[in-house]
């Protein structure tokens, strides 16, 4: 069989290569993290195998994994897959042993000293992210997100953005989609026409965005169509309410947007593909069949994780058979479709050999793609210019003793699940040397009373009592979509003020968003040390601690570590 032609394909077929499923990284199913969303290998054999679906989206495991889970998934399908990944901070964002970027907002900081510099690092990142993404057998990357987030409460774009106005926004994001042109994979813009100015996750429920036209048309807008300029290959929808525009639908099931705005207006001859459909904006007015049946009549050509696939398929079916979709819109959308995979899908991959891409077995994983030097440095380089740092060097002020053990008190959202924080992560290891002893507080810890006057009454009776504790305060705290931040930030600013007010605090690093660097700093005092970061992984922890103790704690061996 030659490459087919989707005109030899049944309408079922057709429809199917339309819907992009999403599945875990992980090979087996007693793996699989999220029962509700990613199919069992039996059930999603058979949406690729019977169903014919066009895509797969894929999250968790390492990239060794999914460079297997790609290969296997190619080999289930007569027709070569989109392999996609959310990944706008890097492969190593989803996938671990792959590079981890920090947060895009990071390149931003970086540009307000040093634009020539941001603008190299970005296009770095999307090279490096295209070259690992293709190594691992991906071939549409999810990103670059190209919302301006001009909104300091918003809970689901934030550092996700590369900043705060159009311009660098759209400096930035050219140059990501130019270093990722650079290989044979899809980029995409998100999520339109711009979710930055918003305080309310479209994960859980709609927001509404009240502009005008002429606000829309002056800061939105144009990331949205420097991106188009660079030839980014899609544009992924937001699930917006936006008046302006429509008064009856979100920007995913709004004709006028979709097609109006963003085919006819703004001239895009790429892919438009929907936000995930399960997301709560979608899924709490809209069945899983209705959502997708309105999505493709406003004019999206791929529609991204619906609730049931299956079902989902029929229901595009009977509406293109009963009129209500036209079949010419389906052709065209098929015509992006099929020339988007010849441009990424030309690599061989396993299977029979009918199949006419097929000219030798490919290594599943390009193991020398992954993780090199410059990739590391370019990481480096970004997290070390868009650090903030205040006053450090510290000393260790006090070795540990029985009276008065040293704190590491450690404040994240979720301690069990946290990829970045292992035994071993510097955030725990490093101030373990030096003597602190950890405590980790997260969302699910039991709530308890901090009594100061307690705390200074026992000193002044009792100097020696151990429940004074000169205590590094870490914060790990950014916004995660599905999950509201405010409960964590509370919690760490109550912990903020018991440990200024009983003078137990040595110094703070926070790690994640600069918006609650800003709710803090008003209650630091000036003689506190502190350093900010926007990164979270590992890196970022060793960079900011070395930075706060002016030394360059190093592990060795047998895990300690020497300075």
């Amino acid at each position: 069989m030659s490459w087919i032609d989707w005109e030899e394909l049944t309408l079922v077929q057709k429809v199917a290569q339309m819907v992009v499923v999403r599945a875990s990284g992980h090979l087996f199913d007693h793996q699989i993290e999220y029962p509700a969303w990613e199919p069992t290998q039996a059930v999603l054999r058979h949406y690729i195998e019977d169903l014919g679906v066009g895509g797969v989206i894929l999250l968790g495991g390492t990239a060794v994994e999914v460079g297997l889970r790609s290969q296997q998934l190619q080999h289930w399908s007569t027709i070569p897959l989109l392999m996609a990944a959310d990944i706008e901070e890097g492969v190593g964002q989803r996938f671990a042993g792959a590079t981890r970027f920090p947060p895009p907002m990071a390149l931003g900081a970086m540009a307000q000293q040093d634009l020539p510099g941001a603008i190299a690092q970005s296009h770095q990142m999307g090279s490096t992210t295209a070259e690992e993404a293709i190594a691992i057998g991906l071939n549409w990357i999810l990103a670059p997100i190209v919302d301006v987030n001009n909104n300091p409460d918003n809970p689901v774009i934030n550092i996700r953005a590369w900043g705060e106005t159009s311009e660098q926004v759209s400096q930035l994001t050219h140059a990501f989609i130019q270093g990722a042109q650079q290989h044979p994979v899809l980029t995409t813009a998100k999520h339109f026409p711009g979710h930055g100015d918003t305080a309310i996750d479209s994960h859980l429920t709609l927001p509404v965005i009240p502009h005008d036209a002429t606000r829309l048309e002056a800061v939105e807008l144009p990331p949205f169509l420097g991106a188009i300029a660079t030839g980014v290959d899609a544009v992924m929808t937001a699930h917006l309410q936006i008046p302006a525009w429509d008064a009856d639908y979100p920007a995913t099931l709004s004709r006028s947007i979709l097609t109006g705005q963003l085919r006819q207006q703004m001239g895009f001859n790429g892919l438009i593909v929907t936000d995930a459909l399960i997301m709560g904006a979608i899924t709490q007015h809209y069945g899983a069949e209705e959502a997708a049946v309105l999505a493709v009549a406003a004019g999206a050509d791929i529609v991204l994780m619906p609730a049931d696939p299956e079902a989902s398929i029929a229901a595009l079916v009977e509406a293109i058979e009963t009129g209500r979709i036209p079949l010419e819109q389906i052709h065209a959308s098929l015509e992006r479709i099929w020339q988007a995979k010849h441009r990424v899908c030309s690599l061989p991959i396993s299977g029979d050999t009918s199949h006419a891409w097929e000219h030798a077995q490919p290594d599943p994983v390009q193991l020398e793609a992954l993780a090199r030097p410059e990739a590391i440095a370019s990481v480096t380089t970004i997290l070390q210019a868009s650090m903030q740092v205040h006053r450090p060097p510290i000393s260790r002020l006090e070795q540990p003793s029985n009276a008065h053990p040293l704190r590491n008190l450690v404040i994240l959202d979720d301690a069990l699940n946290c990829p970045f924080l292992a035994r071993q992560a510097p955030a725990i290891a490093l101030p373990q040397y030096l003597g602190y002893h950890l405590r980790v507080l997260d969302s699910y810890s039991p709530k308890m009373r901090l009594d100061p006057d307690r705390i200074l009454f026992d000193r002044e009776l009792h100097p020696e009592t151990p429940d004074w504790q000169p205590t590094l305060l870490q914060l790990f705290i950014r916004s995660n979509p599905f999950r509201v931040s405010s409960g964590l930030t509370d919690l760490a600013l109550d912990w903020l003020k018991f440990l200024l007010q009983t003078e137990q605090l040595q110094a703070v690093v926070f790690y994640g968003t600069p918006y609650v660097l800003d709710r803090f700093l008003p209650l630091l005092p000036a003689h506190i040390p502190y350093v900010f970061t926007y990164g979270q992984m590992e890196a970022a922890q060793a960079i900011a601690l070395n930075t706060l103790w002016g030394k360059d704690l190093q592990p060795t061996s047998d895990s300690t570590f020497t300075d």
